[in-house]
């Protein structure tokens, strides 16, 4: 075989499909992790992907890859790279170290479950590429992370968060065990691979890898590139499998599994993406806000691609998603940083006077709806007074807390739709209608469900204290977060 040309038998050996003879498809596909949404298997053997690599080409493109991004990391670990890091930029690599890892090991065993279970020969082949992308993705971030300990101790939230009660870790699992970790192949490859990797993390990617190279951490450029191009590559598993499903007159079900994966990705998203656009990346390297990049990658991405595909915008979209780009970040930005005590890593403020004229350039109005709330915490600061503490009402949907700027344009103050829903003797709160929506959906899968808050007013937190309730998080004192700079834009003080 090597001596024929790749495109004599390329084709031959990707595509093995057969007909079952010895056991009928429910036994080898089993539903609860193989739905076929009724179409048959040849019309699942049409399957096929633009990215036509063998495993030779590929380990070759792997090894080259793992060369040359540890031999950075080798390099950036004797120098002093990260201690002369904004501070800012610092919090925004802690943050993504702490979601990212594990997340990614999720992706491999979702991957590995396509590997199986995908209902065509070229599916499973290009998913078990996936499978040893997303191992790898876990293994090299968990290994420059381990790398910084040296230098920042919290760095081992690499390996531990998505293990802990951690609000941030809950809300993480709640989506992604949704739409990939506790899902049927023929779901995940549309709401992880078309919803969460070509719509947000493939892009955001390289939004990031560009960031790193502005502010200097060359190290955490190379290893986002790296991670980028598998992305770019295994992504393509969403799109060939939305376009059998529409052929075989499933257009409801796709639309379902899309509106629902998009707003569920959106949340985590703007929780980490938006903060370290907007606030941690230090002004002078910002080149656009994270409303602009959202606009110009993401919103224009997924226009693009449901009008090629058939498929309509997600039914939230003008209403809900659009106007949340002008304040939900801002929001989650301010609470995190009130929980800061809550953090594996220092929250960065990011509101001097000149941030804030650029956050007022960049979303008009921004003054008029956070302004006051950062001035009444630097007045505490200034003052000595005490900043009071507490958990915070939590969606039953999201699990993120419920953000509604009074005043601002959220989207919701002129909705008749309630936020609350009965189910089963128990009532629901809701951050938003999507959010509600979802749960509306399939009640059963998430009824069971406790929030945070909710465990900390049953008396499941011991004792039941700011201290007690980070112990139950997972946090340990000396690791609570606290500002990055000291209170620097509070105090009237030079940044450290």
């Amino acid at each position: 075989m090597p001596a024929l040309p790749r495109s004599a038998w390329y084709d031959l050996t990707r595509d093995m499909n057969w007909d079952l003879s010895y056991v009928d498809e429910e036994q080898a596909f089993p539903r609860d992790v193989s739905n076929a949404y009724g179409v048959s298997a040849r019309q699942w053997w049409t399957w096929d992907e633009p990215y036509k690599i063998t495993y030779r080409e590929y380990a070759h493109n792997q090894a080259g890859k793992d060369a040359a991004v540890y031999a950075v990391n080798q390099v950036a670990a004797r120098s002093a790279v990260y201690e002369r890091l904004d501070p800012g930029w610092r919090a925004a690599v802690l943050a993504h170290y702490g979601v990212t890892p594990l997340t990614e090991y999720l992706g491999a065993i979702a991957e590995g479950r396509m590997a199986r279970f995908g209902r065509a020969a070229a599916w499973r082949n290009m998913a078990t590429l996936g499978t040893l992308d997303e191992i790898r993705h876990a293994q090299i971030q968990a290994y420059f992370a381990h790398s910084l300990l040296s230098k920042e101790p919290r760095a081992d939230w690499a390996h531990r968060t998505l293990h802990t009660q951690h609000w941030g870790a809950i809300a993480a699992r709640v989506a992604f065990d949704d739409t990939f970790g506790g899902n049927d192949a023929v779901s995940t490859a549309i709401q992880l691979t078309f919803a969460l990797e070509t719509g947000f993390s493939n892009l955001q990617f390289l939004g990031m890898a560009a960031q790193a190279l502005e502010v200097g951490d060359l190290e955490f450029a190379s290893l986002i590139s790296s991670i980028q191009t598998d992305e770019a590559r295994h992504a393509q598993q969403g799109e060939p499998t939305i376009k059998i499903l529409l052929q075989a007159g499933r257009k409801d079900e796709v639309q379902q599994l899309v509106d629902v994966a998009f707003w569920r990705v959106w949340r985590i998203f703007a929780l980490l993406t938006g903060m370290s656009m907007d606030y941690y990346t230090p002004l002078e390297h910002r080149d656009q806000s994270f409303k602009e990049f959202m606009n110009e990658w993401i919103i224009k991405q997924f226009s693009d691609q449901f009008r090629d595909l058939g498929l309509e915008l997600p039914w939230y979209w003008n209403k809900h998603f659009l106007p949340e780009l002008d304040w939900f970040h801002h929001a989650v930005q301010i609470g995190v940083w009130y929980l800061r005590a809550s953090m594996w890593w220092d929250p960065h403020a990011g509101v001097t006077v000149p941030e804030r004229a650029w956050l007022e350039e960049k979303y008009p109005g921004w003054g008029r709806t956070f302004g006051p709330m950062w001035d009444q915490l630097a007045e505490c600061l200034r003052e000595g007074r005490e900043i009071p503490t507490s958990l915070p009402t939590l969606c039953h949907a999201c699990n993120l807390a419920l953000a509604t700027p009074a005043g601002h344009r959220a989207g919701l103050l002129d909705s008749p739709e309630p936020l609350t829903m009965e189910h089963a003797g128990r009532r629901y709160f809701f951050c938003s209608p999507p959010c509600r929506w979802i749960f509306s959906l399939r009640p059963e899968r998430y009824a069971g469900h406790v929030t945070l808050t909710e465990r900390f007013a049953a008396g499941d937190i011991q004792p039941p204290t700011l201290e007690g309730a980070l112990a139950y998080m997972g946090l340990k004192p000396g690791e609570y977060g606290d500002d990055s700079t000291g209170y620097a834009w509070a105090l009237g003080r030079k940044e450290p």
